[in-house]
């Protein structure tokens, strides 16, 4: 199991970034994805640019305040939770990981992989609400 941790402050509200971060219809600001496909209000799939799926199932939905799911695929297990907090006009967010790779040879190798995603997605969003 790999736990991974990432915050970040942005000059926008709650609403703005909640909305960027949880639209499924628009998912073309993320730089590592080709699709996500909807399976139902609490399924979703998204496919990497080579075509890899994951799954993901919400558990949690608190609109502007928390985002959670759990998610799978052929290599790993896990859980992602995104909390967002606004002040003064400032939204953090707050994404936590905890990951379980179903090979144990890659086991070693997904803290340092989650950072790497994670720092990718934040770069991503920055952007995405630049615009």
């Amino acid at each position: 199991m790999a736990v991974s941790n990432i915050k970040a402050v942005f000059p926008y509200s709650a609403e703005r970034v909640w909305n960027t971060v949880t639209n499924l219809k628009d998912w073309s600001w993320r730089s590592d994805l080709s699709r996500i496909e909807t399976l139902s209000e609490k399924e979703f799939i998204e496919y990497t640019k080579d075509g890899f799926a994951t799954k993901f199932t919400v558990t949690a939905n608190e609109p502007l305040k928390r985002w959670e799911f759990d998610m799978e695929n052929s290599n790993m297990y896990g859980h992602w939770k995104g909390v967002f907090y606004e002040k003064n006009g400032e939204t953090t967010i707050d994404f936590t990981e905890d990951v379980t790779a179903k090979k144990l040879i890659m086991r070693p190798f997904v803290g340092g992989y989650l950072k790497k995603q994670q720092a990718e997605y934040i770069r991503d969003l920055e952007s995405a609400l630049k615009k």
